[in-house]
């Protein structure tokens, strides 16, 4: 391949809410292919555009303020600028906040590589009487200047016109006069000029002053990676020096940039006077701490009936197409392990990845148009007061919400939160909100223990769920709480925002970034899932007793001898399967562990059939229901079951004592309701964290949590006497 045919890198810069992901999708068809960064599970997502007689991969940044970056994930932008082959920049902007843009757009030029300035809603300035004069813009920044709209795509042609220029020139930017920085900053960067030769000697003059500018305002956070010691031991000997001089470094030069660039501007644009805008008059109702968060309240109270009444049809069919497809396999393959591993193993995990697809899609596609719309940044901002104070970020409330629904979806709604150990903060404590999983269980325990009880003027069923579900709420935030100042220690996160303009989200930009995070989640969390899933069968159907096959072989002979009608026979035979597969649980490697765990569970009021189906429950929490089936020998068993009902009021432990007492009810609940008990929820912080450290340890802090939890209430309850 010649080296004109090599694709060139170009980077796709910008802010968030600058409209960069639409003007992507615009340059690319939607035809995006979509990775990770090495090291990092954050999204890298390029594509190959035609620029002229020269192909390019386009590669979308993460949107991000400024190169000074205080996280991993900004440190992406300096990566890719400085350690990869990148030829071009195009740095998206804001025509309705400019200024702000233009900072990144000038750090991006400082470095001399060669950049595009795409001011894009230029409609939307217009509405708010911006004139910008695109030509003297232009030559203020010594680049190429294009206004453009995404959402219609308009001045996309130009775009890939004056991209192609800059790469085919290859040099940076033409203007006059950039900032010029004090003396004391000149001094300060050329005293780090030693260490970047070092740390990068390959890169130019102009990239090593913009390496240098970096890291006298970036270097004071340990998160940083891959920088030379000796450089921060340099940046920090500067800082200190700078401080006992009654210097402020950062305000010199983030001041002496705004200065230059508000001249800038100043000269470039202009704007009418007018009315108060339609979106500074919805400002101040949504923003409003009393009715803003009303109206969120019925905002989520929408979405949550969408993800549960929406998506529950979706969900009945993939469940009833996973049935019909077992059902049919049944009839068509011979008996034997690998029809049971095909079904009950295979089948059932490609089911128990598919069922979230429904929930996991309608919520991405209502944050994305909430945070789209320019909504979700208000909201933010208005409850951040109430999160930091257990040290999560005010974005944190959609998934914390979305976890009452599913983990699943809402671990990887933390996406939307910039730093990354907020984004651990948040999905390390989320799934402690009791799911729509945790119900079948409540609801089960509920009818069992507390049948015909009452609480004053209430029914004992529902004040039990409504402490568990306000229990839900204080653990998560208790765990957050401790999280933010142990593991995960840090500051309150400080929540800085300007808020982006009103608009209507694009429909085909909302279904694309939906489609591709359902697709990962598909490809990466989903084989975890499916893999966990047939372990789990694996263990609670084998080994096998080969006399208890033997013997309700004998009776299905005997049946078959014996009962002449078709419905009766079939009902008979039922039963029997229902019997032996109890008898064989109780075998298998399931159910030895959970005669062996009996003396650890026998202080929290459980029996090893108990114990079995917490093991089950692994698989999905809703699974203990039909386990609890499965051991008593209960065919189609549900929460509503009242057989199975009265087969748990009547068990009794070895000594002759009832197992399901209300005060175990209460502990069972409890245990429930803070243990891990979901291997989706871990295959999906897998995948989202990029390390097995983080699931293992919320496994590990939630089990250690529910088991204490549910000792104490046992054991203080039966000191009490309610035993």
């Amino acid at each position: 391949m010649t080296p004109a045919a090599v694709p060139a890198q170009v980077l796709l810069a910008g802010n968030p809410n600058s409209g960069k992901s639409t003007l992507f999708n615009a340059l690319s068809g939607g035809n995006a292919h979509v990775g990770n960064y090495p090291g990092i599970t954050v999204d890298r997502e390029s594509a190959r555009v035609e620029c002229g007689a020269r192909a390019v991969e386009l590669v979308d940044v993460p949107g991000i303020y400024s190169l000074t970056a205080d996280s991993p994930e900004e440190q992406l932008a300096i990566r890719a600028l400085f350690e990869e082959q990148t030829e071009a920049v195009m740095c998206v902007v804001d025509a309705t906040t400019l200024q702000r843009g233009l900072y990144l757009a000038l750090q991006l030029i400082e470095s001399s590589v060669p950049v595009v300035v795409a001011v894009n809603m230029m409609d939307a300035a217009e509405q708010k009487g911006i004139r910008i004069d695109i030509d003297r813009l232009a030559k203020e920044l010594g680049v190429p200047v294009v206004p453009v709209v995404a959402t219609k795509k308009k001045g996309v042609d130009g775009l890939l016109t004056a991209l192609e220029g800059a790469l085919r020139s290859r040099v940076g930017s033409k203007a006059e006069s950039l900032p010029r920085y004090t003396e004391a900053v000149e001094a300060d960067i050329a005293a780090l000029q030693p260490e970047l030769q070092r740390w990068r000697p390959d890169a130019s003059a102009a990239a090593h002053r913009s390496l240098a500018l970096w890291s006298l305002l970036s270097l004071g956070d340990d998160e940083l990676e891959g920088v030379p010691e000796s450089l921060r031991k340099e940046v920090d000997r500067l800082r200190n020096d700078a401080l006992e001089n009654g210097r402020n470094l950062e305000l010199e030069i983030v001041g002496t940039r705004y200065a230059w660039l508000e001249r800038v501007v100043s000269q470039s644009t202009r704007e009418l006077g007018q009315k108060i805008p339609l979106g500074e008059r919805l400002d101040n109702v949504l923003m409003h701490p009393v009715a803003g968060l009303l109206i969120f309240a019925i905002v989520m109270f929408g979405i949550f009936e969408a993800l549960f009444a929406g998506a529950e049809p979706m969900i009945a069919a993939i469940e009833d197409l996973t049935a019909l497809l077992q059902s049919n396999l049944r009839g068509l393959l011979p008996e034997g392990a690998f029809r049971a591993l095909l079904i009950e193993g295979v089948i059932s995990g490609v089911g128990n990845v598919l069922v979230f697809v429904p929930q996991i899609l309608m919520l991405f596609l209502f944050i994305g148009f909430l945070e789209d719309s320019g909504y979700l940044a208000r909201v933010a901002f208005v409850i951040d007061r109430v999160m930091k104070r257990v040290g999560l970020h005010g974005k944190a409330f959609v998934p914390l919400l979305s976890g009452f629904a599913c983990a699943v979806p809402a671990v990887m709604a933390t996406r939307t939160i910039e730093r990354r150990k907020d984004r651990l903060v948040t999905m390390m404590a989320l799934p402690l909100m009791a799911c729509s999983a945790r119900l079948p269980v409540f609801i089960l325990i509920v009818g069992t223990v507390f049948a015909g009880e009452t609480v004053g003027w209430f029914s004992a069923g529902a004040v039990a769920l409504f402490l568990m579900y306000t229990l839900s709420v204080l653990f998560t935030l208790a765990a957050a709480f401790v999280l933010r100042r142990t593991v995960l220690r840090g500051p309150a996160p400080t929540f800085v925002l300007e808020m982006p303009a009103y608009r209507w989200p694009a429909g085909r930009v909302l279904w694309v970034n939906a489609w591709r995070r359902l697709r990962i989640f598909l490809i990466d969390a989903g084989t975890i899932i499916l893999a966990m899933t047939i372990i789990l069968w694996a263990l609670l159907s084998y080994p096998k007793s080969p006399e208890v096959t033997e013997r309700y072989a004998s009776e299905r002979e005997q049946i078959a001898l014996t009962v002449s009608s078709p419905e009766l026979r079939a009902e008979a035979l039922e039963t029997i399967d229902t019997h032996e597969a109890s008898e064989q649980l109780r075998n298998s490697v399931g159910g030895r562990l959970g005669r062996w765990l009996e003396p650890v569970l026998r202080p929290l009021g459980f029996d090893w059939r108990i114990g079995v189906g917490i093991i089950g429950a692994f698989a999905a929490r809703e699974v203990f229901v039909s386990t609890m089936g499965v051991v008593f020998g209960i065919g189609d068993a549900d929460e509503d079951n009242r057989p199975l009902r009265d087969a748990l009021r009547e068990a009794r432990h070895a000594d002759g004592a009832l197992v399901m007492t209300p005060l175990t009810g209460v502990s069972l609940m409890l245990f429930f309701l803070l243990a891990c008990q979901c291997m989706s929820t871990i295959a999906v912080v897998r995948r989202e964290s990029g390390s097995w450290r983080w699931p293992v340890l919320m496994f590990s802090y939630m089990t250690v949590l529910a088991y204490v939890v549910s000792l104490a209430v046992y054991q203080g309850g039966r000191a009490l006497g309610f035993g």
